[in-house]
């Protein structure tokens, strides 16, 4: 877990990028938690916290992202909100472009009442 991520020379930890896309997910309305869980069946470094940030062919950065969602909002719709999220926050905190944002719905949380 110790390499960094080279992003056009500059040397960043893969904890860093995984908090910028679970802090980017956890402001999404609809999500009620990124989840917990280990990203099982991905290649590469793998985080404890429900999200994996990689850098493919060609530079571009790959995340993926497991949440749990709030019972009752569109999924599809909070997905497409958790991928705009994360590619913008990305591209604000390191000025590199997102290639692909994958987005697992691992459960859904229903209200207390």
């Amino acid at each position: 877990m110790g390499e960094e991520i080279l992003l056009e020379g500059l040397g960043v930890a893969p904890s860093v990028l995984e908090t910028i896309a679970t802090l980017a997910a956890e402001g999404v309305e609809g999500v009620a938690a990124v989840s917990s869980r280990p990203v099982a069946g991905l290649v590469g470094k793998q985080s404890s916290r429900g999200v994996s940030v990689e850098v493919g062919d060609g530079g571009a950065l790959s995340v993926a992202v497991h949440v749990t969602v709030l019972y009752g909002k569109p999924l599809r719709q909070v997905a497409e909100d958790v991928k705009a999220a994360i590619a913008d926050a990305m591209r604000a905190q390191t000025g590199h472009e997102v290639g692909a944002v994958d987005v697992f719905i691992d459960g859904i949380v229903f209200p207390e009442q």
